[in-house]
């Protein structure tokens, strides 16, 4: 199926690894020139690596290393690329821990990392995109913004609140052909799982061969996600395919969530 992207530009928040380069390898593959980020030298060449597996040469990779967090970082993701067509706002987790013990400092590193980049990296984009008639939004965000857990008090928060300005401004901008959606992603097979079941050890007191078999049971597809197939995902929403598709979050989770809306 062709989705219609090759030549499009993309910039992709922290897709140095995990599913924010399994979003830039899916968008590259489609022909798409895009703008990775990450934080490591190390890593980022490794993931222009693996995007130049999937590539066909018809699409750029321009790399931006820092952390998106920072003003400086977004300013020059926006000088690599001056009129992105798509962007995938993606950024770390805040670290688990009991609510009663998240003191202000780690509420304000999570909402800074986890909503205030992103909504000034949109905010960077978003009219340029208008004016030019397309535009393409998509959040990383998690199912915590659902389904809140009691260790994930800031993550929930940070994302969630997320969630609610963009819903705002996908009501203003649709007439635009601009689309803002938000996946939610639940134990997808990455780094960060392996560093979730690594904090359950010292948690829980059990092995780490459990706390990731404990992570495939809280899936009712009984396995964990494909990166692949979160990055599927995001370059379909990215493509003029899915242009009559905005405001929505979309559960990739095996299944898992167990409400109605």
């Amino acid at each position: 199926m062709d989705l219609e992207l090759a030549g499009r530009w993309a910039i992709t928040g922290a897709s140095s690894s995990g599913l924010g380069l399994a979003c830039a390898k899916a968008l590259h593959a489609e022909g798409v020139h895009v703008v990775i980020n990450g934080r490591g030298r190390e890593t980022l060449e490794r993931a222009v690596g693996e995007l130049r597996s999937v590539g066909d040469g018809r699409g750029e990779i321009r790399v931006v290393q820092g952390d998106i967090a920072l003003a400086e970082t977004r300013e020059r993701l926006l000088e690599a690329c001056p009129t992105p067509d798509i962007l995938v706002t993606n950024n770390g987790g805040p670290p688990p821990g009991p609510f009663q013990k998240s003191g202000r400092a780690e509420w304000e590193r999570g909402l800074n990392a986890n909503l205030l980049a992103h909504v000034e990296l949109i905010n960077l984009v978003v009219d340029g995109m208008c004016n030019r008639r397309f535009g393409r939004i998509v959040n990383i965000t998690s199912a915590m913004v659902t389904t809140p857990r009691p260790t994930m008090a800031v993550s929930s928060a940070a994302r969630a609140a997320l969630t609610a300005a963009v819903k705002g401004l996908s009501l203003d901008v649709a007439r635009f052909n601009v689309t803002i959606n938000n996946l939610l992603p639940e134990r997808f097979d990455t780094e960060r799982q392996r560093y979730m079941a690594e904090v359950a050890t010292v948690r829980d007191g059990i092995t780490y061969d459990e706390a990731r078999a404990r992570q495939v049971r809280s899936i009712a597809a009984g396995r964990l996600g494909d990166p692949r197939e979160f990055g599927a995902m995001c370059a379909f929403l990215c493509s003029p395919l899915a242009g009559f598709m905005s405001g929505q979050n979309i559960h990739l989770d095996g299944g898992s969530y167990p409400a109605l809306v």
